[in-house]
């Protein structure tokens, strides 16, 4: 049985994932959610999604 993908709705376009931790946690990784405002962990397929009015941070070079 597999568990459902949890979608998580975060305030920044730039997020960190390790799995929720303990025995199904997973390497940290971490994930900018670009031009599309969302992003898949790879390893555990949750769903980053940026909230509704979220201003994304702008990247200084």
């Amino acid at each position: 049985m597999t568990e459902p993908f949890e979608t998580i709705t975060v305030d920044t376009d730039r997020v960190a994932c390790d799995g929720g931790g303990g025995p199904l946690g997973h390497p940290k990784v971490y994930l900018n959610l670009g031009a599309e405002h969302r992003v898949e962990c790879p390893y555990c397929s949750r769903l980053y999604v940026l909230r509704e009015g979220a201003r994304p941070h702008e990247h200084a070079h």
